[in-house]
């Protein structure tokens, strides 16, 4: 048989494969006593399952979850697996996967004569772990987009069907264990096997499949108690019911049918609703609030979210005044280390507390008080004369990803403080069996804004993303809990809105990159929404801090 070369970049050599083997066969000649684990790999850093058969000589990396790449082949495999059992058990089941918290993924069942009690749940799990012992083959079909139409149809998946109807492919990838069929927007793992760390409970009304940990695949991450968080997103949910909106698939159809302009006025009214009953709260308590704290993670709007709670502030005869963390910055040499001896500015030790705390102490009193300034140029405080002293009537907003740590201000008087969380936590899903990462849309927002406002590329940003995920983790999510509010900044239409200007970037990222995954992932992804018209966007949205055209100043 005529061989190719294939180069596996997790070893470092060359191997003679014969070509139209598949990959599955390949990591078993690559890694013959231990390959169980490989889920997925890149091909000149293109995703692909292991059924891709080898035609010429290529570039491979061979996954495992401890991999982004590979984790989201794990997730999403397991969300299949879960949805066969499901099958398995009931008549005309229909599983809907909602959204990541509590280090897992909260699920319902929508029928409504299935009640989710622990038996119930423990009979889910015992059925998923019988798959799993099976080791039964994970199987990728390309079909006809109308036969798949179809067969969702014919499965009663209707949220399937009518994405598949907007996305105007020929042809379709249809994944099956045994006869039963489902879509995903991503690659699966190589077989049911492969996923032997998870966990199912009850979780509020309906029940959270956990994950693993990538560092320590064979244990579950710490379930964690996000209660202030599902208020958010059931919260969200419900207004995406009011406006008939809970799937990508019906969000192309309401665009299709020029809808797009009332889809955008309802949710940016709900957006003001939500900010002016944020500023209400705080008004009911303006004898004692001196001090509101702003945090959340990248590219949720925090900016916006601040300017446009002082405008309500305002409304309710409040004076507020607007303060960055990012001028509390200690100098650049006295700043810490990350384990790879690059400065760490996310750190909390990357500010003055004491400087902080004197200031605001102070300013509490009534005291006038000289505020810091911080140059990024330099890497140095600086002093340009700015003073500032409060009254009775003023409130100072504090905007900075720390600002929900209790280290910043465990010297400040707890009654005097209102924390916001904010984060755009996406509401709608891609149907019911594929959620979007909100990690996903936050990196959208970034891309378009740091190419159109700091002149940096889409591989730039690409290139940042997983540090400032790690940051996030560390820095920003154990604290989240803490707020006394969360506002959800994203807005059911903007991924249409984003889609114009982020596809362009994407595709400039070229092969060589091992970026070049990450960025076909997004186009993928963006692929199955339509465009949705920004001429209606007022320039007080949130979506305007990164879209462009905004009346605030920044």
């Amino acid at each position: 048989m005529e061989q190719v070369q294939i180069f596996c970049e997790n070893t470092g050599k060359n191997y003679p494969i014969e070509i139209g083997k598949n990959l599955r066969e390949v990591k078993k000649i690559i890694f013959p006593q231990n390959h169980n684990h490989i889920l997925g790999a890149l091909v000149n850093n293109e995703l692909q399952d292991l059924q891709y058969i080898v035609m010429n000589p290529k570039q491979v990396n061979f996954i495992d979850v401890s991999s982004l790449d590979g984790y989201s082949i794990y997730t999403r495999s397991l969300l299949f697996i879960l949805y066969k059992a499901i099958h398995r058990l009931f008549q005309h089941p229909l599983l809907t996967a909602e959204y990541q918290i509590s280090n897992g993924i909260f699920c319902r069942l929508v029928n409504k004569d299935i009640p989710l009690t622990t038996e119930t749940v423990a009979k889910i799990r015992t059925a998923m772990q019988e798959l799993i012992s099976q080791d039964l083959p994970i199987i990728r079909k390309d079909i006809p987009t109308a036969e798949a139409i179809s067969l969702f149809q014919q499965a009663g998946l209707k949220d399937k069907r009518e994405l598949l109807e907007t996305r105007g492919r020929l042809y379709t990838s249809v994944y099956y264990i045994e006869d039963t069929p489902d879509y995903f927007y991503g690659t699966l793992a190589p077989s049911t096997g492969s996923l032997k760390t998870f966990g199912l409970e009850p979780y509020k009304d309906g029940m959270l499949l956990r994950l693993p940990n990538r560092k320590k695949p064979s244990e579950l991450l710490p379930l964690i108690p996000q209660d202030k968080l599902f208020q958010v997103f059931n919260e969200y949910k419900h207004w995406g019911k009011i406006m008939e909106v809970n799937d990508i698939g019906t969000l192309n159809k309401i665009v299709d049918n020029n809808y797009a302009g009332t889809l955008i006025k309802i949710s940016e009214a709900l957006h003001e609703k939500k900010i002016s009953l944020i500023a209400d709260e705080i008004n009911a308590q303006k004898e004692k609030i001196k001090v509101i704290l702003i945090a959340g993670p990248s590219s949720s709007g925090k900016t916006t979210f601040g300017k446009r709670l002082s405008i309500q502030l305002m409304v309710n005869g409040l004076k507020p005044i607007n303060l960055s963390l990012d001028n509390y910055f200690v100098n650049r040499e006295d700043t810490p280390k990350d384990e790879n001896g690059e400065y760490d500015y996310e750190s909390i030790d990357a500010l003055d507390i004491a400087t902080f705390t004197d200031n605001m102490l102070r300013l509490m009193k009534g005291e006038e008080v000289e505020i810091p300034k911080f140059s990024f140029e330099t890497g140095q405080r600086y002093y340009s004369g700015e003073k500032l002293k409060i009254n009775s009537n003023n409130v100072i907003i504090v905007e900075g990803i720390h600002g929900l740590n209790p280290q910043l201000t465990s010297l400040l008087p707890e009654k005097c403080l209102f924390k916001i969380f904010v984060s755009a936590l996406t509401s709608i899903s891609i149907d019911n069996h594929n959620i979007i990462n909100p990690a996903d849309n936050r990196l959208l927002r970034r891309m378009v804004r740091d190419y159109k406002y700091r002149n940096y590329s889409a591989l730039e940003t690409l290139k940042r993303w997983e540090s400032v995920l790690k940051g996030e983790e560390k820095h920003i999510v154990p604290y989240q809990e803490e707020a006394d509010v969360m506002f959800n900044s994203a807005l059911i239409y903007e991924l249409g809105a984003l889609k114009q200007q982020a596809e362009p970037l994407l595709r400039e990222v070229m092969g060589l990159y091992p970026e070049h995954s990450k960025a076909l992932r997004l186009l993928k992804f963006l692929s199955y929404i339509k465009a949705v018209p920004t001429r209606e966007i007022p320039n007080t949205s949130i979506l305007r801090e990164f879209l462009g055209g905004s009346s605030f100043k920044y």
